[in-house]
């Protein structure tokens, strides 16, 4: 039942996290959307518009309208080029350029179709046209259905006269050009004026094909020509490539529309279209130009960082995301990587800013120089950097990364520097049938911050190293985050419970001390000990309130035990470095054992080695004040620092408690006695009494007892026991 419960609130966990990574996913994309559509729509209004006046001289200059014309399909097959690039290869994507009710198909690098919509009948052989700027080295393929439009010598020749006489007579249909039925009785009279015009000037037309271009004898025709154009306007089909930017070709199919009737309104509004056509193209074109040109700033500002001008985090997300999921990549091994440079604060002070943020550029530039194609680098916070490698070999790539770190130690000849990396794998993954599972769902802000969870390792060193995440730390953090959460529960339902563990006089074995050791037995988790909870409390800073519990509920103890007529010890209650920044802790202490009645003498404060390395003068000041008080004051852990002496020397304390390490390990020896027995010399020369911790064989009592130590702490005399225990101990 419990693990449905848990099964449960996974499931809903999840569905939050899709739901956020939708929400993101769409604010990317608003940000990268371009807002020019309203200008493209309005351009290829103005382009229809353009079109229909252009009937009215385009005709003159066939060569030159079909030029105009292709050129004009061309933009438009770009548009459906630049939607292709915006989306990618994709059933949305085809259905988006489907709606553009055009021919075309879509092919591969080795010439084979990927996608086709509508017929192919583009021809098999493609040619390069030089038309204009725009056209200049498209390749063209001419239609397999009609042979108005060729090609030659790069450029787009038009047979306007084999049109007109490829007109055909079906006795179901009667005259038509291809599919287009023409009236018969208006191809009647033009066959007669051809006729006619044999009588004349000996030419079969008017209409003459001459060094690529058209001429035709308006003035012959005169108010005939509304006749003739009728008969010959058509579409003459053409196919247009654009080279897409994943290597793949978009092959179109554009088509041209010829109509002569424009030859005989030329005249009349050719200054009043090239005006128009002016005008409307450069406020356009320039509008929708000037849109895509803002639209790029905008968004090359918003995933710019500002100190390496590479990428950032919101640049890294987006296209990490996309990497991530592309089903292709699904066979692929990806690692996530933070990379820290480490002590970067402390160059810039020791430096400059200017400098650091210098630093910084270099090892961008460095390793995105080492990184090979589709795997991406950003400058997220400061002095970290988000990496996303692709890997076939877990060995590769520790190699690899080793390899980076030490090129990175090395990028400044006058500084030794350090890199610190977080890891996170990201492995793949096979269905039932063995085919590869798309990371549809992948958070990468989540995956990062598992990245930055493994180098979190090496808190509070400063060498390079590498840390890779696994589950354990999950389940650490997890850990974490519920004794935080549980810590002041504990604490008002006194879940924390005192133990107390004896100290002896290894020459009579008499019970002189005791050290009061915290506990936790919790209702959910059972007993836990010391160990998992303290080193959380230090970090959050719930050890102070920890100390108070512990003196208060020493105090009471003390109080019931002289109640109750024992003969009672001083309880030694150990005190964190972190509640010396507090100036009125001395009076903090009395006031809590004055409140339970307990004698001042009977409660001992111990202070660990390393609380002597911060505020000297606060610390020696507090001390003073507690032994005015009349508490006792002793050094705990002596010997696990590097600045004992100068301790002693400073502070006057009361106790000395020998660190367990002197009497374990490869310092136990003859070397460890020399220095344990110079240590007990000294507390006795300063008037001080001396404690061993750790003590657990009868051969270290005894060269103890022969050294004149005071008291004794460790398993051979007693484990630490529970609050009753300890009392009945007291009794015997």
């Amino acid at each position: 039942m419990a693990e449905e419960i848990k099964e449960e609130i996974k499931e809903k966990e999840n569905k939050k996290t899709k739901k956020k990574n939708r929400k993101k996913e769409k604010s990317f994309k608003k940000i990268k959307r371009n807002r020019s559509w309203v200008s493209i729509l309005v351009f290829l209004i103005a382009l229809l518009i353009i079109g229909v006046l252009g009937y009215a001289f385009v005709e003159v200059f066939f060569q030159y309208a079909v030029e105009t014309k292709a050129t004009a399909e061309y933009n438009t097959i770009k548009y459906m080029a630049r939607v292709y690039d915006t989306y990618g290869d994709g059933e949305e994507t085809y259905s988006l350029l489907n709606k553009e009710g055009r021919d075309y198909f879509i092919k591969d690098k080795a010439g084979n179709i990927i996608y086709q919509n509508g017929e192919n009948t583009a021809s098999k052989e493609g040619e390069v046209v030089y038309l204009d700027d725009e056209l200049k080295g498209v390749i063209a393929y001419t239609d397999i259905n009609t042979s108005y439009i060729t090609i030659s010598d790069g450029s787009l020749e038009f047979k306007y006269k084999d049109l007109i006489k490829n007109i055909e007579y079906d006795d179901n249909e009667g005259f038509h050009v291809g599919d287009k039925v023409i009236d018969n009785d208006k191809i009647k009279e033009y066959n007669d004026k051809l006729d006619e015009l044999d009588k004349y000037d000996g030419d079969p037309s008017s209409i003459v094909y001459e060094n690529g271009n058209v001429r035709v004898d308006i003035d012959y025709y005169g108010e005939n020509v509304s006749e003739l154009n009728e008969i010959v306007t058509t579409d003459i089909p053409l196919w247009l490539s654009v080279d897409l930017s994943d290597g793949n070709t978009l092959v179109a199919k554009a088509t041209v529309k010829i109509n002569i009737k424009d030859i005989a309104l030329f005249g009349v509004l050719l200054a009043v279209v090239l005006a128009v056509v002016v005008i409307v193209f450069f406020i356009v074109v320039g509008n929708v130009i000037g849109g895509f040109i803002r639209q790029r700033r905008i968004t090359n500002f918003f995933f710019t960082d500002q100190v390496t001008k590479g990428r950032n985090w919101m640049w890294f997300k987006e296209k990490g995301g996309q990497l991530l999921k592309k089903k292709r990549n699904a066979k692929n091994k990806y690692a996530i990587v933070n990379l820290v440079f480490v002590k970067y604060r402390t160059f810039c002070m020791c430096h400059s800013i200017e400098e650091g943020e210098e630093k910084l550029c270099k090892i961008h530039d460095w390793v995105a120089a080492s990184l090979e194609k589709k795997e991406l680098i950003a400058h997220t916070t400061n002095s970290n950097f988000a990496l996303l490698l692709k890997y076939t070999d877990a060995d590769e790539l520790d190699e690899r990364i080793k390899k980076l770190i030490k090129e990175l130690e090395q990028i400044d000849t006058e500084h030794k520097f350090a890199f610190q990396v977080g890891v996170n794998k990201i492995d793949t993954s096979k269905d039932s049938d063995g085919r590869f599972i798309k990371r549809k769902d992948i958070d990468v802000e989540k995956e990062y911050n598992n990245a930055c969870t493994a180098r979190a390792k090496f808190e509070g060193s400063e060498d390079s190293g590498i840390a890779y995440f696994d589950e354990k730390l999950v389940e650490e953090q997890k850990w974490i985050d519920m004794v935080q959460e549980k810590q002041q529960q504990a604490l008002d339902n006194e879940e924390f419970m005192v133990y107390y563990q004896p100290k002896y006089d290894p020459r009579t074995n008499e019970l002189r001390g005791v050290e009061a050791l915290i506990r936790w037995q919790s209702p959910e988790y059972g007993f836990v000990s010391p160990g998992r909870i303290i080193p959380i409390f230090e970090k959050n800073g719930f050890i102070t309130e920890i100390d108070h519990y512990m003196i208060s509920h020493v105090a009471k103890d003390q109080k019931a035990w002289l109640d109750k007529g024992y003969k009672c010890v001083p309880v030694s209650v150990n005190v964190s470095r972190a509640h010396f920044i507090e100036s009125d802790l001395a009076e903090q202490i009395r006031d809590m054992v004055d409140k339970e009645g307990a004698p001042h003498e009977l409660v001992e404060i111990e202070l660990t080695e390393s609380a002597f390395f911060d505020d000297k003068n606060a610390m020696i000041n507090t001390i003073e004040r507690l032994k005015s008080y009349g508490f006792a004051v002793s050094m705990d852990d002596f010997g696990s620092g590097y600045s004992s002496l100068n301790s002693l020397k400073d502070m006057p304390l009361d106790v000395l408690k020998l660190d367990a390490e002197f009497f374990r390990g490869e310092n136990s020896g003859e070397r460890g006695e020399i220095v344990v027995t110079e240590a007990i010399k000294l507390a006795k020369s300063l008037n001080m009494r001396t404690v061993a911790e750790g003590v657990e064989i009868k051969e270290q009592v005894d060269f103890l007892a022969q050294q004149g130590c005071d008291m004794i702490q460790g398993y051979y005399f007693a484990k630490p026991m529970p609050k009753d225990e300890y009392e009945s101990r007291m009794k015997n």
